[in-house]
C-alpha cells in the first residue's frame, strides 16, 4: 500500500430555504476535491472533538457560527493513499455574515439539484441518505485512482 494516509474529518451541510450550502472548490493547488461541489468543514485539529472541528471550520470557512447541529453519520472515503473518515453534520441554524472562502466558491444550491453538480459519485449516497432522513449512518465508499466510485457499503443504525 505504500505510505497511506489517515485523515479524520468534518463535512458540514448548511440548510436554509431548501437548499445546501455548498463550495465548489476551485482554489487550492492539488487539492484532490479541485472543480468538485462538496460541503464545508475540514481537518481535526488536536484534542478536538468532531462539533468543536465542525464549528471551528464552517466559521473559518464561512463566517457563520453554527448553532444546535444535527450529527448525521460518517463516510469512510477511500482513494489512492487516503483513507478520510468523515464525520457529516447538518444545521439549520446558524448566524452571521457570510464571508468569501479561499478555498472555492461558496454557494446556495437546491438540495434538489445538488446531485446534478460535479460532486464525488459517492456523496450522492449520503445526500440520499439525509434526504430520506436516515438515522445515524455509516458510508464507506472506495475509489479508483482516476476517481471513480468501484465499491461501496451503507449501513444505518
Amino acid at each position: 500500500m505504500g505510505d497511506s494516509r489517515i485523515i479524520n474529518s468534518t463535512l458540514v451541510h448548511l440548510i436554509k430555504d431548501g437548499k445546501y450550502l455548498m463550495l465548489h472548490r476551485i482554489k487550492k493547488e492539488g487539492d484532490y476535491n479541485k472543480d468538485k461541489w462538496i460541503g464545508v468543514g475540514g481537518k481535526f485539529e488536536p484534542r478536538e472533538s468532531p462539533e468543536e472541528c465542525a464549528r471551528r471550520e464552517t466559521l473559518e470557512e464561512t463566517g457563520l457560527t453554527i448553532g444546535k447541529m444535527d450529527y448525521r453519520g460518517i463516510v469512510t472515503f477511500v482513494y489512492q493513499d487516503i483513507t478520510e473518515y468523515m464525520q457529516l453534520f447538518t444545521s439549520e441554524d446558524f448566524s452571521g455574515e457570510m464571508k468569501d472562502c479561499d478555498e472555492g466558491n461558496l454557494e446556495w444550491v437546491d438540495i434538489s439539484e445538488v446531485c446534478n453538480l460535479p460532486i464525488w459519485e459517492g456523496d450522492k449516497i449520503f445526500f440520499k441518505l439525509m434526504e430520506d432522513d436516515a438515522p445515524f449512518f455509516s458510508v464507506k465508499l472506495v475509489y479508483d485512482d482516476d476517481g471513480n466510485l468501484i465499491d461501496h457499503t451503507e449501513n444505518v443504525y
